[in-house]
């Protein structure tokens, strides 16, 4: 029986006993992050070729016919996958389900985050984060089990180890820190932020032990300038606008998911459509990263791609990018949309930066502080949750620091949208 009384539960034993639980936590969902990442290296290296270590994905595939070819095997791998897994298998719990003390099953769980990163390991168009996630919620649960701790403390640890699966996966500790007091938990005290921050740092380290330390999104150093901030009060209401649709679109989808035999017909032949789409626009495959690099480092001055020029180029992979996430969770697929998010905020920021750079010029032609800032704002409002997108997008591409006060602007305007639009909603339906 775990003891409930006040004055117990303040001993040292008890803190030394939860010390040693948070810790387990961290070190779970370091392994959830070095088993994700691990699986996707092993299926990239089977179907593109590539070494293990770094980020190449789908999209860095030189031959267009083999990317094609990865999108029908995914499309048929994985719609036989799920089909089977929700015929036969126990029912998936979701992550806030998990926090909030629903057991997830142990086969089911592991299953469901294996399906996902062989999608996306082929290059469908969705994230990889909800699948580490899942595991180090899972492994928390099993650490937690039989360590006598109260609801409260059980609950704040298995978000705990969600984000720290998610920290582990993107090297990205501060962030899975804050994703796991702003989103799963809603509540910024000491007693979440504490081992919050403890799980996630001690996932990242694990997760370095394998994963190499390296730039997720390599971009050249961004300034302060008048005219970005004055874009970024503009933009952000925008932003929120265009990341309240997304959610909205994919959310409708979703509900009109095919079941039963229907998914092992209509999830290959949407993925079999995105890679014909994807034979003049690699970029809009895999996790996202590909269309966030070229956005971020895009420029007025660059050569047409396509034959488009670079505003258009980005304004067009981000619709693209948009429907392709869209149809692929639509056809039945599970996946994250945090860093398609990101994709799609800083391609359509870079391509309204560059409008916005042909009225006001700035000092040089470069779109990456365009980019960068559309990245948080859409993602703020995608999420909900401003403070972890901003550091998110920050770590990812350890930049931003000298503009963070457009950037702060421009998710202030996004996330109001976002707050607005939803009590409206909330009204109506009263």
């Amino acid at each position: 029986m775990p003891h409930t009384g006040h004055a117990t539960r303040a001993t040292p034993v008890w803190a030394l006993k939860l010390a040693v639980v948070t810790g387990l936590v961290g070190v779970a969902g370091g392994i959830a992050g070095v088993s994700v990442w691990l699986a996707l290296q092993l299926i990239q290296f089977v179907a593109f070729g590539y070494p293990f270590g770094g980020h190449l994905e789908a999209a860095d595939a030189p031959s267009a016919l083999n990317r094609f070819l990865a999108l029908v095997a995914a499309g048929v791998l994985t719609g036989f996958a799920w089909w089977a897994l929700r015929r036969w298998g126990r029912p998936i719990v979701s992550v806030p389900a998990a926090v909030d003390g629903k057991r997830m099953p142990a086969l089911a769980t592991v299953a469901n985050a294996g399906v996902q990163i062989l999608a996306v390991g082929l290059g469908a168009s969705i994230g990889k984060e909800v699948a580490p996630r899942e595991i180090g919620a899972w492994l928390a649960q099993l650490v937690t089990a039989r360590a006598g701790l109260t609801a409260r403390e059980t609950k704040i640890l298995v978000a705990c180890g969600a984000a720290a699966g998610l920290a582990a996966v993107y090297d990205v500790p501060l962030g899975g820190a804050l994703f796991a007091v702003e989103v799963l938990l809603g509540e910024l005290t000491f007693a979440t932020a504490l081992p919050a921050f403890a799980t996630s740092a001690v996932a990242a380290f694990v997760a370095r032990l394998v994963i190499p330390d390296e730039v997720l999104y390599h971009v050249p150093a961004m300034h302060l300038s008048p005219s970005l901030l004055v874009w970024a009060v503009i933009v952000g209401p925008v932003l929120g606008f265009a990341g309240v649709g997304f959610v909205k679109l994919t959310n409708r989808l979703q509900g009109l998911a095919p079941k039963g035999w229907h998914l092992l017909v209509v999830l290959p032949v949407v993925f079999a459509m995105v890679g014909l789409i994807a034979v003049p626009f690699p970029e809009i495959l895999g996790n996202g990263r590909a269309l966030g690099l070229v956005a971020m480092n895009s420029s007025l001055d660059a050569g047409s791609v396509a034959g488009l020029s670079p505003i258009v180029f980005l304004l067009v992979l981000g619709v693209i990018r948009t429907i392709t996430t869209s149809a692929t969770i639509g056809a039945g697929a599970v996946g994250g949309t945090l860093t398609p998010s990101i994709a799609i905020g800083s391609a359509v920021g870079g391509g309204l930066g560059g409008l916005w750079l042909l009225l006001w010029p700035t000092d040089g032609p470069s779109l990456t502080a365009f980019a960068f800032i559309g990245a948080a704002a859409f993602l703020a409002t995608t999420m909900r949750a401003p403070f972890t997108a901003l550091v998110l997008v920050v770590e990812f591409t350890q930049q931003g620091t000298d503009i963070l006060i457009p950037s702060l602007l421009a998710v202030s305007g996004s996330v109001a949208v976002g707050y607005v639009l939803a009590r409206r909603r909330s009204a109506q339906m009263v």
